[in-house]
């Protein structure tokens, strides 16, 4: 074994610990919030059981949708014609490796993982994974900039001292600076990953599947918890809802845990009660985004994902 793997070795273990630490801290903050406004909880949990039918059939078909279009963005993101059925199969599985490891590691690892397995190349794999989540970055930026516009007040910017970006700055120069022995490496992994890119958009149908895909992911994700609130009847307005969701969902992304366990329940609901739906009807509306799209496809996902990984799909 080298000796750079070696060194690299405790410094990744250090990492895994303090990434588990605060994971832990993360999650332990949230049960001890649930046992806290337990009261608020049940009531929400009741409120869920005699929701509407249809608005939750709905929240449901769009939940399943979701995985549909995850797979038309990861196939957008390689020039390479990718098996349909087995990339549907291995977005699934994706989704429930996502919320057993923290901060998209699960899905990630799986969709890496995927595009290796269909002949590509690891550094051309990771570009892959990596083009599709930029782009999902960037769709989320654009439809909370848009949703800001159409629903004015909504959102407020913090206000953020000019120490601070100096601060910012300084550390971004001082990380160049430091980085200088791995220029060389990341100038030909970023040839690489523009090489790719402008593979991908050198053909039409792979950018349109690439940014559909990634538009039409984060649109059914407001459309299951719009539909969960209306079902619930939360008077909030839909396109509100969805800006609410997109804010705290990017929010929710910054804290390291499974799925975004407890952070993303917990911002979702401080910004429905903040916009002014009761705690009890936002702990429903919780409730229901969590379990269609977390909790009732987990274990199913999980069984797809041994099943791709015994028949070395994965």
């Amino acid at each position: 074994m080298t000796p750079e793997p070696l060194a690299a070795a405790p410094t990744r273990r250090r990492a895994a610990y303090w990434h588990t630490a605060l994971t832990l801290t993360v999650l332990v903050a949230a049960v001890w919030l649930a046992r806290r406004h337990w009261p608020v909880v049940e009531t929400g949990a009741v409120r869920l059981a005699v929701a509407d039918q249809g608005w939750l059939l709905v929240a449901g078909t769009a939940a399943i949708g979701t995985w549909l279009c995850a797979a038309l963005a990861q196939q957008g993101a390689v020039p390479e014609r990718l098996p349909q059925g087995r990339l549907v199969a291995a977005q699934f599985a994706a989704s429930a490796a996502n919320h057993v490891l923290p901060a998209g590691l699960g899905a990630g690892a799986v969709n890496l993982r995927f595009l290796m397995r269909c002949g590509l190349s690891a550094p051309r794999a990771a570009t892959g994974v990596a083009v599709k989540g930029t782009a999902g970055v960037l769709v989320r930026a654009v439809l909370i900039a848009s949703l800001a516009v159409a629903c004015p007040g909504v959102l407020r910017v913090p206000d953020v001292s000019p120490v601070v970006l100096i601060a910012v700055a300084l550390a971004v120069g001082v990380v160049a600076l430091l980085a200088g022995p791995l220029r060389q490496r990341c100038r030909r992994l970023l040839g690489i990953a523009l090489a790719d890119i402008r593979a991908v958009h050198a053909r039409p149908q792979r950018a349109a599947a690439l940014w559909g895909g990634s538009l039409a992911f984060a649109v059914l994700h407001c459309v299951v918890l719009i539909a969960v609130t209306q079902a619930v009847a939360l008077p909030l307005p839909p396109l509100r809802v969805a800006l609410l969701y997109l804010a705290a969902s990017s929010a929710a992304a910054l804290l390291p845990t499974p799925g975004g366990f407890g952070s993303l329940d917990a911002a979702l609901a401080f910004a429905l009660t903040a916009a002014g739906a009761p705690a009890a009807g936002a702990a429903s509306a919780v409730l229901g985004y969590r379990l269609l799209t977390v909790w009732l496809p987990l274990l199913p996902g999980l069984l797809v994902l041994g099943v791709l990984i015994r028949r070395k799909a994965l």
